[in-house]
């Protein structure tokens, strides 16, 4: 039983954490922590109670990395590949090629390493797991808790619908995205309604340089065109990123009611970091997500993974430098 105890410790600041704040990045990791340790646990328990289950579930534990980091390697740059061709070669739709690419360089440096028996590359190629193995336990403890979250139910009824803008077609024209989004905020202002609760919905986005009016506009426009009553519906058309139209956001729902609550609506792939960043701003409300192609998702992901990584730079940079150090100690005292 004591093995279980690290694991047991964090899933209780796990739990203590979402009773306190859902939208905190430290759930996250508790979460991976009490997963990670309850894994652990539970090998290291069937390899006393069954020899031969533990050596299988220890063999597993080593194979099913391997395996599938190279399956993801595959599966990212086909991702990539299918990016490049529908979204363009902006520097954002080569995420998942560029991490599918680097995952085989790192591979294919230790093969080096091995087949040259350089004790340098050997050091190098051992930073750089080391490096990668820290980047994805944050990356699959925030993938984990983006998927828990994306799936937590609205605690309350709210006072209005915040839907955030994504950019427009040709200047004017919602795109499928920012359709989906706009489609969520609908579908929970009539479920809210349906309760005799009716919010305000609120879009929010301002006029970027190559656009023909706010987003905001263009949203609104959109849903009324759609048989959303106008009367509803607030335009917020100054903000021109996310934690603007938060901070915009809320400065209009403040000023009608401040005792406010409210649902934000971002895609399913954003809504974890929006929720992060409505936390830091203190926007009082939840952020759910509206459903995104399958083929976006991955690249939409990891960049939204990279702006969490690098909001806590000095603690993750820290850490990275750390790794880097020690890789060149080992190297030094060879």
């Amino acid at each position: 039983m004591l093995a279980y105890v690290p694991a047991i410790l964090f899933f209780a600041l796990f739990s203590l954490g979402v009773l306190r704040d859902r939208r905190r990045f430290g759930n996250a990791i508790h979460l991976g922590l009490a997963v990670t340790f309850a894994l652990l646990a539970l090998i290291g328990k069937l390899g006393r109670s069954h020899a031969l289950l533990g050596e299988i579930a220890a063999v597993a534990l080593l194979a099913l990395p391997t395996v599938g980091t190279v399956v993801l390697a595959c599966f990212l740059i086909s991702n990539g590949v299918k990016m490049v061709r529908k979204e363009g070669r902006r520097p954002a739709n080569l995420l998942s090629l560029l991490a599918g690419l680097g995952i085989f360089a790192v591979l294919g440096l230790l093969i080096a390493a091995v087949v040259l028996r350089s004790r340098t590359l050997l050091v190098i190629g051992g930073t750089a797991v080391g490096l990668v193995g820290y980047v994805s336990f944050l990356f699959l403890c925030f993938v984990g808790y983006a998927f828990l979250y994306g799936r937590l139910p609205v605690r309350r009824d709210a006072d209005y619908v915040v839907v955030l803008g994504s950019g427009l077609i040709g200047g004017t024209k919602v795109p499928p995205l920012l359709a989906s989004r706009l489609e969520r905020g609908r579908a929970v202002y009539e479920r809210m309604a349906a309760r005799g609760t009716a919010p305000m919905l609120l879009t929010s986005g301002g006029q970027g340089p190559d656009e023909q009016l706010p987003e905001s506009h263009a949203m609104a426009d959109y849903l009324i065109e759609r048989g959303f009553p106008a009367d509803r519906i607030v335009r917020e058309d100054r903000s021109r990123t996310t934690e603007e139209n938060l901070r915009f956001s809320r400065a209009i729902m403040e000023a009608a009611k401040p005792d406010y609550r409210c649902v934000v609506v971002t895609n399913n792939y954003h809504a974890f970091r929006a929720a992060l960043m409505a936390r830091k701003t203190e926007v009082r409300g939840h952020v759910v997500g509206s459903p995104t192609a399958a083929y976006f998702w991955p690249s939409a992901t990891i960049r939204e993974f990279a702006a969490v990584f690098l909001a806590h730079k000095v603690v993750n940079l820290g850490v990275c430098l750390l790794l880097v150090l020690g890789g060149f100690v080992i190297w030094w005292n060879r």
